[in-house]
């Protein structure tokens, strides 16, 4: 097992730095935003590829956000079922929900998407606006966001399976395996 926790890991290592450039995206994307707004108003000037930057880091905090979500424990999930299991029964739940739910999921999301992103690399996919931004490095936002999610949740059942069996225990706050 001490093998698969170091994958989990290094998995848990990537999503953390991951997450770290959206919290960096979020100030960018505000910083563009009021610049943006301020000089369409104070100059009549605007452009598109302005609006474009903001939507696009807007798709990349939500798509690599969500995997590093998943691994601070901060997402969305049924309450009320949960919280009346014992710690093992939610460490089974979580297990199962994710590998029967969540992974083949998103592995099947962004193996849909994949084409799509291809398609728009291959033909050079550019935005309609005057001024607009390539449409197809967004289109692989979202293949590699879905992957991403997947990755965190081999990270999660690997580290479900150690708690399992006794090897080791799950902070509650943060996921992070603890001996």
């Amino acid at each position: 097992m001490r093998p698969l926790l170091a994958v989990s890991t290094a998995i848990d290592w990537l999503n953390e730095k991951v997450g770290n450039v959206c919290n960096i995206l979020v100030l960018a994307a505000c910083a563009v935003s009021a610049i943006n707004a301020m000089i369409r108003y104070a100059f009549s000037y605007s452009s598109n590829s302005w609006l474009e930057t903001q939507w696009y880091m807007f798709a990349v905090i939500v798509m690599f956000g969500s995997s590093y979500t998943f691994k601070r424990n901060e997402h969305v999930r049924v309450e009320i079922m949960y919280l009346m299991l014992s710690e093992r029964g939610q460490l089974w739940l979580d297990l199962i929900g994710t590998l029967v739910f969540l992974i083949p999921a998103c592995l099947l999301l962004s193996y849909l998407s994949w084409a799509m992103f291809y398609n728009s690399f291959v033909i050079g996919e550019m935005s309609n606006n005057a001024g607009g931004l390539m449409r197809w490095p967004i289109k692989f936002v979202l293949t590699a966001g879905f992957f991403m999610v997947a990755l965190q949740g081999v990270s999660e059942v690997i580290k479900r399976a150690a708690a399992l069996r006794g090897e080791v225990k799950i902070d509650a706050k943060y996921e992070r395996p603890t001996q």
